[in-house]
């Protein structure tokens, strides 16, 4: 039996019940393109049409949506599996969740199911980028599903950004590494250390790196909501962003690596930053 002929399920700790299943019909691809448009805009460049969805699906990728009990697509999942270094390795190239339907879960529910999916196939690492200021998406990476980050990849598409609203500030990405074979946490994962450590805001000056600090944990700061910062105050949201490029690959370069997350709703979250001592160094 191929994927798109599995049956939907009920999963038992869906938000709201939820359905759980492939996107299949034309409908559950409709519903997909109008969530890329809702989600990335209507200049969206990179919209992955109906034709390659379906076709990437029928042949071991992972297109997997949460529906509602009236049929409507709440969000997706969407990935392709490839071979590195000989061995198998998926890229979850979108997620996306409707706007009303945010930090309910969804976003969480859905990665799960690509877990159990590649896991079944024998995948065993899945790889994917997000915007290190998007506030969301690194409490889930980072803290929900337990995540690691790879690489600090400053504007990594460059002139051609993945979406209208990236010209504004550029398409800096980090990159992160899920082990497959890893429980995600059953509690959120945290900090491993306490120790007190400087926080690196908008009022820290990273035109000089020999200026910022040199303890053996420091914090970076990011806004709650990026997306309205950018809207509100483009020239602050672009300070946002030199903040975290100065400060993540100056850390990087010394051996420095995102340990953890701390999201707190209002004042949007901070990075753990830790170096890390190599064997033999």
């Amino acid at each position: 039996m191929s994927s798109l002929d599995r049956e939907p399920r009920y999963a038992a700790d869906a938000p709201d019940s939820l359905v759980v299943r492939d996107l299949a019909s034309r409908s559950d691809l409709d519903q997909c393109i109008e969530l890329q448009h809702a989600t990335w805009g209507r200049g969206f460049r990179e919209l992955v049409p109906p034709a390659m969805l379906r076709i990437v699906h029928r042949v071991g990728g992972v297109l997997i949506g949460a529906f509602d009990r009236g049929s409507q697509l709440q969000g997706f999942v969407f990935g392709v599996t490839g071979w590195v270094d000989g061995r198998p390795v998926h890229w979850s190239h979108m997620m996306a969740v409707q706007a009303n339907a945010q930090d309910r879960g969804i976003g969480r529910l859905l990665k799960s199911a690509q877990r159990s999916r590649l896991l079944d196939a024998g995948v065993e690492v899945a790889k994917w980028t997000f915007d290190p200021l998007v506030a969301r998406n690194a409490y889930l990476n980072l803290v929900r599903l337990g995540a690691s980050v790879v690489n600090y990849v400053p504007d990594m598409y460059g002139d051609d950004p993945m979406s209208t609203t990236d010209s504004v500030i550029g398409s800096d990405r980090l990159l992160v590494e899920w082990d497959l074979r890893s429980e995600p946490p059953a509690v959120p994962r945290r900090a491993a250390s306490v120790l007190p450590a400087p926080l690196l805001t908008l009022s820290t000056d990273v035109s000089r790196p020999e200026g910022l600090p040199e303890t053996p944990i420091v914090h970076v700061a990011i806004p709650s909501d990026i997306q309205e910062v950018k809207t509100a105050d483009a020239e602050l949201a672009k300070r946002w962003r030199s903040l975290t490029r100065h400060v993540f690959m100056h850390y990087a370069s010394r051996g420095y690596e995102v340990r953890a997350f701390t999201r707190h709703t209002h004042d949007g979250g901070w990075y753990h930053l830790e170096q890390i001592e190599r064997a033999g160094a």
